[in-house]
């Protein structure tokens, strides 16, 4: 794994393949046709709230990923038949154990520096311990999350454990890590005050894997800041004055229980030159599926960024294909 820091200056040119664009002008042809290998920055929707950020060219010591709540198994744990009539896969209750589908991973990711966990809910955090003895990955989370990686045997090598407030640098990434909120769920009833304890063993139950407190990370990779989120709700102080030039923000339809939740959230932020729904997808069904994406929620909330944050360029995620982006020096060479 690399240690060594990337630097980059500037002025964000932002190269989608395949993805619409839902505000902000056409992308730069010239741009569209550039080589991928001279993208700073990659990034890949794993759906939920997860994703792959990469920088650096492909097979070599350049290449660095982080890995954001990956979780790909989509299982589906509602206890009750699936949206999706195709769907023949088995149900679960939150009562019983899932495991994670290991050729669907397999397919989809062959390297992690870094994982990040958000919080410790099944969605963000079940496919992780796979993922950590998979690719040696240093995990990054709350005691919680933590605590899952550790009953399933995961080295405490790989294991940072953190509060919020951390800024951490590895050389060729930074993360900044911001205290957060879960969601406003039941009607603003959600409330969620235990923890995975210290000293479970595996197999975790679905009803065992608690929020444990929620993150959000600011990365700085490939000269680009990219703000995640994994959930719809943030706190206003804890992310007044950032400048990512990538947002990803939760939009799925709770995020309405939260007062002037995009406005506040994209001044706060200095209007982000690019923002990207995300946990706005149908994570319980196999990707493919038709009912796979919530097309309805995530135009809803396109046009609310068209109205708070007219000059941000919103892309919408396609589950598993790349978003590239590239940084033009803004220094003549």
């Amino acid at each position: 794994m690399r240690r060594t820091r990337a630097s980059a200056s500037s002025l964000l040119a932002v190269v989608t393949m395949t993805f619409g664009c839902a505000s902000g002008d056409a992308p730069d042809p010239d741009a569209m046709r550039g080589r991928s290998e001279a993208d700073s920055l990659t990034l890949r929707y794993f759906g939920a709230a997860g994703w792959e950020i990469s920088s650096g060219a492909l097979g070599t010591d350049e290449h660095v990923v982080v890995l954001v709540d990956p979780y790909l198994t989509r299982a589906n744990y509602s206890g009750a038949p699936s949206a999706d009539a195709t769907d023949t896969r088995p149900v679960y209750t939150r009562a019983d154990t899932l495991f994670s589908d290991t050729d669907v991973i397999d397919a989809q990711v062959d390297q992690a520096d870094y994982i990040l966990v958000q919080h410790a809910h099944p969605d963000h955090v079940m496919d992780v311990p796979y993922l950590a003895h998979r690719t040696g990955a240093v995990i990054i989370g709350h005691e919680s999350t933590i605590n899952v990686m550790r009953a399933y045997d995961v080295p405490d090598a790989q294991l940072i454990t953190v509060r919020g407030g951390e800024d951490y640098d590895f050389g060729d990434v930074s993360v900044r890590v911001i205290p957060s909120l879960h969601s406003p769920l039941n009607d603003k009833r959600y409330y969620q005050s235990g923890v995975v304890a210290e000293g479970v063993r595996r197999p975790l139950r679905i009803d065992q894997l608690v929020e444990g407190g929620s993150l959000m990370f600011l990365v700085r990779i490939g000269g680009h800041e990219v703000l995640t989120m994994g959930s719809m709700n943030f706190i206003e102080r804890e992310v007044e004055g950032l400048r990512p030039d990538i947002a990803l923000v939760g939009a799925a339809p709770s995020h309405l229980e939260i007062t002037d939740y995009t406005p506040r959230l994209m001044r706060a932020l200095g209007f982000p030159p690019v923002v990207i729904p995300t946990h706005a997808d149908n994570f319980r069904v196999p990707y493919g599926a038709p009912t796979a994406y919530r097309t309805e929620w995530v135009d809803a909330f396109a046009a609310e960024v068209r109205v708070a944050s007219p000059s941000s360029r919103l892309i919408v995620p396609r589950h598993l294909e790349p978003i590239r982006m590239s940084v033009r020096s803004s220094t003549p060479r």
